[in-house]
């Protein structure tokens, strides 16, 4: 029906538990084109600082190759040695670089999604190797922007790229009279160049992706109005059941207040609508408590049980109303009531003695 088909569209917005449940799945949004400008960046950044050192270190490390194997036959035998050794004074100039770009993917995930450990992406999933489901993802909405994505970033590098050797076309020229410093300093400063260039020219891209990817997650976990009634059921309860408890809980609490009503000193009527009972100990009491309320049938059966155990009902009418409307059971008589109450109360003493 089509009634049902609209009832049935995800229409409304994912609640609290739904984005807890995706995000302890693992599932949240990230854009991982910020992650990789960020990491560009980080590393350009680093070369920019520790470049120098790292072409000195690498400079020296091969002059003393080059010496020692002139100054000293290599065997084949000696030649892993060699080459060892080189690897691991390399790694040493360049450990400070990737353990910095590392430090930066990890700020750069925590600060897009928090910490998160999950479990659920290493349970095996046959929907993951399903041929029809990867075919219907090639023509998806999210695979035709990760394409627009990438020829955008293609296009934008390109052309930076482009503009950059051709401003730096020139100096080529100049570079045949120069030593092997010079040219690799220019080189840096060519690559470093062309590396900010690009990351400036991502930004807009990048940023675009970001809002996509979060209203993309918003949109996946967007909920239809039954899935939405059976969360509440789920964590609230069902309606009916929660009617049913508030029902027998408002029978408990009128059964303790009917209980009540035998012990009051008098009963205050209107004189059809509304009963209240009061209770005052002079010894116990600041003042005389409301024990007892109620309108119509409650207030019938609160004069009922008067009439049963002898207690005195009085009529005022302002009086029941405004104790009804304006007090609580079990709470304190407020003092602009005092005179009123003490006139009624002297009013019962004075039938008691009679």
């Amino acid at each position: 029906m089509p009634g049902e088909e609209t009832f049935q569209e995800k229409t409304e917005p994912a609640t609290p538990r739904r984005q807890q449940e995706a995000r302890r799945k693992g599932d949240v949004a990230k854009s991982q084109e910020l992650n990789s400008l960020l990491i560009l960046l980080g590393g350009l950044v680093f070369l920019r600082v520790l470049g120098s050192g790292i072409f000195q270190g690498l400079s020296q490390l091969s002059r003393s190759l080059w010496r020692d194997a002139a100054t000293f036959p290599v065997t084949l035998s000696e030649i892993p040695i060699h080459f060892s050794r080189g690897i691991v004074q390399v790694s040493q100039f360049l450990l400070p670089v990737v353990l910095g770009i590392m430090l930066i993917a990890i700020a750069t995930n925590l600060m897009q999604v928090g910490f998160i450990l999950s479990s659920s992406s290493l349970v095996p999933d046959l929907n993951r190797i399903n041929p029809v489901k990867g075919i219907s993802n090639l023509f998806s909405k999210r695979a035709l922007m990760r394409l627009l994505f990438s020829m955008l970033k293609i296009f934008i590098i390109g052309y930076i790229a482009y503009i950059t050797i051709r401003d730096q076309l020139p100096q080529l020229f100049f570079l045949t009279g120069q030593n092997v410093g010079q040219i690799f300093l220019f080189l840096a400063n060519s690559v470093y160049q062309l590396g900010l260039r690009c990351v400036l020219g991502l930004v807009p891209l990048v940023a675009l992706d970001y809002i996509f990817q979060r209203w993309e997650h918003s949109q996946k976990l967007r909920m239809t109005r039954q899935e939405v009634l059976e969360e509440h059921k789920q964590t609230e309860g069902s309606p009916l059941l929660k009617s049913r408890i508030r029902s027998l809980q408002r029978q408990v609490a009128r059964q303790r207040m009917m209980q009540e009503v035998p012990k009051a000193n008098v009963v205050i009527t209107n004189p059809t609508q509304i009963a209240v009972a009061l209770k005052y100990e002079r010894e116990k009491m600041n003042a005389p408590v409301l024990v007892a309320k109620g309108a119509r049938l409650i207030a019938e059966k609160i004069k009922e049980l008067a009439r049963m155990y002898g207690i005195p009902v009085v009529e005022n009418r302002w009086l029941a109303q405004a104790l009804y409307k304006s007090v609580e059971v079990g709470e304190e008589i407020p003092i602009r009531f005092y005179q009123a109450i003490a006139e009624v109360l002297a009013y019962v003493y004075r039938l008691k003695k009679s």
